[in-house]
């Protein structure tokens, strides 16, 4: 006699959604932190979640001043040509735990940002106005829930996601906290070398002195 082999219980219905956005000001680096609600609609006991999120910029789903669209085109090339080129950006993919929950909870997911100028999406911010920056956040990952037959180990769904729309206040002010005014340029280490060297000859005291005297021989400071 074949005895049937035990079904798994039906797992959680999990769905997603992003609540809120802030940074921590005290924070190492900029940390973009995002309050996201995930719900179930079946009353099972999740025991937890090693959620993984995917933030992705979505920047067709916004308008753009003439002015941003100037500053954009080293992105995205001329305007025209935006419907082909004016493609999503990844920002960050980021793990973290949900704890025990019934029917819904919430948790933060914290997102490093960079103030390199030389990062895509470090570009685009600084290309923005104002408004707001449309986000995507895709979710994956593991869930553990109690069934009848003990804890039984899930996949949260790939179609998962959530959208935001990121105030671009919100980015400057996290900027502000960590850069005070200021912005990052990577180098070349034998470029850093020639520019060190440069300033050491010519006796002046800082990298901003620096810069503007260059600017100056060349011609292009006011």
């Amino acid at each position: 006699m074949t005895l049937p082999f035990p079904r798994s219980a039906p797992g959680p219905a999990l769905h997603f959604a992003v609540e809120s956005a802030d940074h921590d000001p005290h924070a190492m680096g900029p940390t973009l932190r995002l309050r996201i609600r995930v719900g179930d609609a079946t009353g099972t006991t999740v025991h937890t979640i090693a959620l993984r999120a995917q933030v992705r910029i979505e920047p067709r789903k916004r308008r753009y001043s003439e002015a941003e669209q100037h500053r954009l085109v080293e992105l995205f090339g001329e305007p025209g040509n935006w419907a082909r080129s004016c493609n999503p950006m990844q920002l960050a993919t980021v793990s973290t735990l949900v704890g025990t929950f019934t029917g819904e909870t919430t948790v933060d997911i914290e997102v490093p940002l960079t103030y390199d100028v030389e990062i895509a999406s470090t570009r685009y911010f600084r290309g923005l106005d104002d408004g707001e920056v449309p986000l995507l956040v895709l979710f994956s990952g593991t869930v553990f829930y109690r069934s009848a037959q003990g804890v039984q180990v899930g996949l949260v769904p790939w179609h998962e996601e959530a959208t935001f729309r990121l105030p671009i206040a919100l980015w400057r002010d996290m900027m502000a906290a960590h850069y005070a005014g200021t912005a990052w340029l990577a180098l070349p280490e034998y470029t850093m070398s020639r520019l060190t060297a440069w300033r050491a000859a010519q006796a002046l005291p800082s990298w901003e002195q620096t810069i503007d005297e260059l600017l100056s021989r060349a011609g292009d400071a006011p």
